[in-house]
């Protein structure tokens, strides 16, 4: 199997590596990185958990090749936390109770935060549509939904 050198930017850090042709984003994150916030769901693109960001744009890790990232940057749920200060989505999702069994919750905050990007101040029916590609067997959404409103909330006010 050929392998390719590939140099990006993860979560702000510089990364070289070199990957076999057909290895996965997801892959490369959770198995060569140990960044291991990314799940491995359906590994179809249907579930969401290994979304991530690449460029800014919110993508399925598990349909897109590793060397598709060369040159490009990348950010993981690992990414959204400065320090030991968290994202106001974590903040969001820990204190309306956005998460229960965790497995989909890296997936969310990525797509949460690509949807906040893009609209700083969604209705409800905003943020469920924004989060239409995720799946989450535990919580019926509402709480989700309530966490991405009060992260809005406080990043960016009425």
């Amino acid at each position: 199997m050929s392998k390719h050198t590939i140099r990006c930017e993860v979560n702000g850090e510089q990364v070289e590596a070199e990957v076999p042709a057909r290895r996965m984003l997801s892959d490369f994150l959770r198995e060569d990185l140990h960044l291991t916030g990314t799940k491995r769901g359906c590994e179809t693109g249907t579930c969401g958990a290994c979304s991530v960001r690449v460029d800014g744009e919110l993508v399925k890790s598990c349909l897109q090749l590793a060397v598709h990232v060369q040159g490009r940057s990348v950010q993981t749920v690992e990414g959204l936390a400065r320090g030991d200060t968290l994202h106001p989505l974590q903040e969001g999702f820990m204190a309306c109770g956005g998460l229960q069994c965790g497995y989909c919750t890296p997936g969310m905050l990525m797509a949460s935060c690509a949807l906040l990007d893009a609209n700083p101040r969604p209705t409800e029916e905003q943020v469920r549509e924004g989060l239409a590609g995720n799946l989450c067997r535990c919580t019926g959404y509402t709480q989700i939904v309530e966490s991405v409103l009060v992260a809005a909330e406080k990043m960016h006010g009425n």
